[in-house]
């Protein structure tokens, strides 16, 4: 599970969080392509109990532009019930995974779709083999998700992915490097036309496209106007590389500064003692 912070302590005991009514959504996106959400609040914050978070670990450049952290989902009501849906998870992860069984046992779901994560991500392993086990137990729901976490999928899902589950990897995060050439993976491009003119597919009709078209798959960026201005025309691929090229070179500079100085250290011829009558 991510690192969280205790509580703070009280002197009084606060009751338990109420675990959430329900836990799947359906936006009229969502309800028009026969799919339902499971949302966690977006990269980092803190709880109402005074725990700090981080669901999306492996966050890069999308956390500058997530639109997760703009609009709708900054709601007081929207905001309260992502946290409780995160809480549930910390709290309780066991009775998390029946809670779900059991709302997903409802006829409603058979041969529908759930996107796993409108906001938020794997943040522990403990939590990706609770999301496997359910795939594995409601086979007659649909299962999918955009995730950069790419090395906890290779090492947990792809040796053995449950049949009823489709996943796309999501450039602009820290593990970009990771991704080769037979991964399905899903670009942020600044408009359609950038994705056209590129030869990638757009999800932009049904976001199944993601998962059930070409694996080059382009996603136009959210018409936000201070977030075009962070994204300058890039793709968050594009944007990504910068970012670490700029990282590498710093980090490379300072290797080669400490390198440097106990070069010098080397060296320096020893220091002769001054004789004491």
């Amino acid at each position: 599970m991510p690192s969280i912070e205790p509580a703070h302590s009280s002197s009084s005991a606060k009751p338990s969080p109420v675990s959430p009514r329900r836990l799947l959504t359906q936006n009229r996106e969502m309800r028009s392509i026969g799919a339902w959400n499971w949302t966690l609040p977006a990269w980092a914050g803190r709880l109402p109990d005074g725990r700090t978070y981080n669901t999306c670990p492996s966050a890069g450049v999308c956390r500058e532009v997530c639109y997760a952290r703009h609009g709708t989902y900054l709601w007081p009501v929207v905001r309260a019930k992502h946290h409780a849906n995160l809480q549930f998870v910390l709290d309780d992860l066991p009775g998390w995974e029946q809670a779900m069984l059991g709302e997903l046992a409802a006829a409603r779901f058979g041969g529908g779709w759930v996107r796993i994560h409108d906001s938020g991500d794997f943040f522990s392993d403990e939590y990706l083999a609770s999301w496997l086990r359910i795939m594995r137990q409601r086979t007659g729901v649909n299962f999918y998700c955009y995730t950069r976490e790419i090395c906890r999928f290779r090492a947990l899902v792809e040796p053995d992915p449950p049949a009823n589950f489709l996943w796309v990897y999501s450039y602009g995060g820290t593990q970009d490097t990771e991704l080769t050439a037979s991964d399905r993976v899903a670009d942020v491009f600044p408009d359609e036309a950038s994705i056209e003119a590129a030869g990638w597919s757009s999800q932009d009709a049904s976001d199944l496209l993601a998962v059930l078209g070409p694996k080059l798959v382009g996603v136009p960026a959210n018409r936000i106007p201070h977030f075009l201005r962070r994204l300058q025309g890039r793709r968050f691929s594009e944007w990504q590389a910068e970012v670490d090229a700029e990282r590498h070179t710093r980090h490379t500079a300072r290797v080669q500064a400490i390198t440097s100085v106990r070069s010098a250290r080397l060296r320096m011829p020893p220091e002769t003692g001054s004789k004491v009558a």
